[in-house]
């Protein structure tokens, strides 16, 4: 089975499946068609977090394919550039591209297949054309302007007749299909398969990529703060990057364990906001009533202020301390007992007993982010400027994978002469602040929004998902769990019903905005939930009926080998696919 955020993702993974590939050449071969179909979502200078299991060895890892900051990366520079943040826009916020190297990494260590024919799918759209989403026709007409008076690398790729492309025309990238080509050339005279992958590493980290992106990006050009700025990013720095795998983090709710990335994401979350509800009655955790939303809402606002306060890229012996206290049951019971009946207009992260970091509070103002600026995500309107990807996949041996792939959208950075893409942002969500938990220093990760979520029962993996969203990830798989662990729903019943999140908690991407009591509902959940909701104190907004969340899964059953799948319906874009 395979789910995915675009069709043509699904079916790429799907037809490896069917030529017996295993889930991670199937998962490999559709992240590099996404690179391609979706690239004002996720790129090649982007990176990634995944979950996977094995048929082998069934204990939840994590796939870390988020870059590290470059060497020239401090604070001290960022000043003396005159910026008080990292930017949202511009190669100088760029992270190590972790992407690629981790996606090589997992098919040499746990694919089958040769280079050639997983990277076959992507070429074949990349040179012969692929229909582009509204959406991505959205984005462009949004950087319109900014290609054609400072990034011109950009605007001769994706205006290449020196026109808007329209929704649903036919585009191509030649110049990634020659990327992906020269990458499977460099390991032509290997021995083995994992000598010719490896050699494509080699040719990305130590060769022609990491050459033409760094200087490239050394000469000054327009970021989103308005002046021009130079990358710092070096090829010693694609050098320096290693993907790693780390054992998940996990709580058990409702018979299931929940799997998910450490403190370095922001996976703990989720689990911080399953702690805090179990200490409530069922009434009060369904999605479809004022009372689910109302006290949904309040648990994540406190795990998400926690977020804020503690999470970063701590050593492992702070982080197993930090992640130890969150998910106790007596700090759960504790922050569970903050939650009233009224909607909380304060910022509350807790007391841990662990110096904790208070970011400025900047409320959110009604004019729209700038072209480029931040992360493509969803705005606190409800509205989507554009998200990130995901996809799942399963097969019949049992291995089982959960891949959020995003950076490197077209809008983050100059597209690269030659290569076909761009470099990521990733580094906005650093602080340089020398006290933030997750502050910006070379070496270090920046935290993600990246992440999927793995389930087990009973020590077999049971099912892989996730979404899209940024900040609102780990709220829209809360209420799929929710769904289907409390109220019995299927997974096609649970993605697809009124979804809603909560806009306050400052956001992971610049400006870094919150609004206080804000909660955007899908207008699906109906009137007389708004109007309590309202009554209560939550500053709603109403979204579309079809707008929040992109979620899709896959799952196994066992006992009796089954396997199912299921996606979003939302954008017409997601697909799941099976036999």
């Amino acid at each position: 089975m395979s789910a995915s955020t675009h069709w043509l993702a699904t079916a790429t993974s799907q037809a490896v499946l069917e030529r017996d590939g295993n889930a991670f050449d199937a998962a490999v071969a559709a992240a590099f068609v996404l690179h391609v179909v979706e690239p004002h979502l996720n790129g090649p200078g982007g990176d990634l977090v995944a979950l996977f299991a094995t048929s082998t060895v069934s204990d939840p890892m994590v796939l870390v394919g988020q870059g590290h900051a470059p060497r020239g990366a401090t604070v001290e520079h960022f000043t003396a550039e005159g910026l008080d943040h990292v930017p949202g826009a511009g190669a100088l916020a760029a992270a190590v591209p972790g992407a690629v190297v981790s996606w090589l990494w997992l098919l040499a260590e746990h694919g089958t297949w040769e280079l050639p024919d997983v990277l076959a799918y992507a070429i074949h759209y990349a040179e012969r054309g692929h229909a582009i989403v509204p959406r991505l026709a959205r984005v462009l007409a949004t950087v319109e302007d900014l290609f054609r008076e400072h990034w011109p690398s950009s605007w001769r790729l994706w205006m290449p007749d020196g026109r808007l492309p329209q929704p649903h025309e036919v585009i191509t990238n030649s110049d990634y299909a020659t990327t992906l080509r020269r990458l499977i050339a460099a390991g032509a005279g290997a021995a083995t398969r994992e000598g010719r992958i490896g050699a494509a590493r080699e040719a990305w980290q130590r060769g022609f990529v990491a050459s033409a992106a760094a200087d490239f990006t050394a000469r000054p050009h327009r970021h989103s703060s308005g002046r021009d700025h130079a990358g710092v990013i070096r090829v010693e720095d694609f050098a320096d990057f290693e993907p790693t795998v780390e054992h998940a983090a996990t709580l058990e709710f409702r018979g299931v364990t929940v799997a998910k990335t450490g403190l370095w994401g922001q996976g703990p979350v989720l689990l911080q906001a399953l702690a805090i509800l179990d200490h409530f009655e069922d009434r009060f955790l369904d999605p479809a009533t004022a009372d689910g939303i109302h006290t949904i809402t309040e648990a994540v606002k406190l795990a998400m202020a926690d977020r804020e306060a503690h999470y970063g890229h701590l050593d492992a012996d702070e982080a197993d301390r930090v992640l130890t206290r969150l998910l106790s049951p007596g700090y759960a019971e504790q922050r569970a007992a903050m939650i009233g009946a009224r909607a909380s207009m304060a910022f509350r992260p807790g007391d841990i007993g662990h110096a904790s970091f208070r970011p400025p509070l900047v409320e959110a103002s009604p004019m729209a982010a700038g072209a480029g600026l931040g992360e493509p995500t969803v705005q606190r309107s409800g509205e989507t400027r554009g998200d990130t990807c995901h996809l799942d996949v399963v097969d019949r041996h049992g291995n089982i994978i959960s891949a959020t792939p995003s950076g490197g959208w077209l809008q983050s950075s100059p597209a690269i002469p030659g290569l076909g893409f761009c470099l990521g942002t990733r580094l906005q969500m650093t602080w340089l602040d020398p006290a933030a938990p997750s502050r910006l220093e070379p070496g270090r990760r920046p935290r993600t929004t990246l992440t999927p979520t793995l389930l087990l029962r009973d020590g077999e993996p049971v099912a892989a998902l996730g979404t899209p969203g940024g900040d609102q990830q780990d709220q829209w798989q809360l209420l799929y769990l929710l769904r289907t662990l409390v109220f019995g729903q299927t997974p096609q019943q649970a993605i697809d019903a009124p979804a809603f999140h909560t806009t306050a908690v400052p956001s992971s991407f610049w400006p870094r905005t919150w609004t206080p009591g804000g909660l955007v509902v899908e207008e699906r959940v109906g009137t007389p939930v708004v109007e309590e909701l309202i009554g209560r104190g939550h500053a709603v907004t109403l979204s579309d009926p079809w707008s929040l969340g992109r979620l899709s899964c896959v799952s196994r059953d066992p006992a009796r080998g089954q396997l199912q799948a299921a996606a979003n319906a939302r954008g017409a874009q997601g697909y799941a696919a099976g036999r």
